[in-house]
């Protein structure tokens, strides 16, 4: 079975992160993100995914020369302008040819969803479209869905106010397509999957869901980040250097890392060749590739450091993203 994985945004909300990376090349737990997704994937079947790039493609065609991925064989669909979430799908669809029924994923996701599950349902009820839906406790920043009692989508509500959502069941970023849908997407223009292509499938009554208890994260933000980060805590290997008593508790660290002696890393990401200097503190924060903390400085509070910045000594950040961006 084939997918489309939609990884061509900006990423904004992780800047300034995403300023030099895209964030799907971003690692998780040492690997980058987009190999977590297509890890799931490839569980449960999907052996050809097509990416739907926009944002600095040659990033991920760069790190796949061979076009293998977590066991997946990879196609890109480089966008020449945005598409927005529904024309990405089209677009990447169309490219690839696919003409058989596809999963489609936001690239952002963490989940160990059971697509199996889903894409069986979706055929059971000869569907147009599935989408998968997970609980939350909040679903005023989400889409949010509601459904009968054959899962048939009723109401698709985008980011409502808290008073005003039919369910919390939001919006997981997991779909079962059929080829057909395709053609209700114009194309060459932005089209919203969530504010123009689920309203109109729902008023043909062919758009489904299914609910699922499946672990699921929204790696898109700082916290959400480093949330997805923490679950893979590992010591720092060969490579980092350790000055005399550094510590580094419940830290994801990646290579080539050096702490100064004294220094305090805490519920933190710290990326390849970043330095932390003589005294410092890094906690519950994010420090980019080849970033600087300078000696006796202190990061908290969730502040995001950008690749290759430097924290100048004794500086205290607390909640900070730098660079700073627009």
């Amino acid at each position: 079975m084939k997918a489309v994985v939609l990884v061509g945004g900006e990423g904004t909300r992780l800047r300034p992160l995403t300023l030099t990376i895209p964030k799907q090349m971003l690692p998780i737990g040492r690997r980058p993100m987009i190999e977590r997704v297509l890890e799931n994937l490839a569980r449960h079947g999907i052996d050809e995914a097509v990416l739907s790039l926009g944002y600095r493609p040659d990033a991920f065609i760069e790190a796949y020369p061979d076009s293998r991925c977590a066991g997946v064989t990879l196609s890109y669909a480089v966008e020449a302008e945005p598409l927005d979430t529904a024309g990405a799908v089209r677009f990447a669809a169309l490219d690839a040819g696919l003409d058989e029924t596809f999963v489609v994923v936001n690239g952002d996701v963490i989940t160990d969803l059971d697509v199996s599950e889903l894409v069986d349902f979706h055929r059971d009820r000869a569907a147009g479209m599935t989408i998968a839906l997970t609980p939350v406790d909040d679903p005023s920043a989400f889409g949010v869905v509601s459904t009968d009692e054959s899962g048939r989508v009723v109401a698709f509500v985008e980011k409502p106010s808290a008073d005003e959502a039919p369910s919390n069941l939001i919006n997981a970023g997991t779909y079962v397509v059929e080829p057909s849908v395709l053609g209700r997407i114009p194309g060459g223009k932005r089209v919203s999957i969530e504010r123009e292509t689920f309203p109109a499938l729902v008023a043909e009554g062919c758009l489904y869901a299914l609910a699922s208890e499946a672990n699921w994260l929204d790696a898109g933000t700082p916290a959400a980040y480093l949330e997805a980060n923490l679950g893979y805590v590992a010591d720092p290997d060969g490579s980092c250097r350790l000055g005399d008593g550094a510590v580094v508790k419940e830290s994801v660290v990646g290579s080539k890392v050096s702490f100064g002696p004294g220094s305090w890393v805490e519920n933190s990401v710290l990326l390849n060749c970043a330095s932390v200097g003589e005294g410092a503190e890094v906690c519950s924060s994010i420090v980019g590739p080849g970033a600087t903390i300078g000696a006796r400085s202190v990061v908290a509070s969730l502040s995001v450091i950008g690749e290759g910045f430097a924290v100048e000594p004794g500086a205290r950040l607390a909640g900070q993203r730098l660079p700073s961006t627009p």
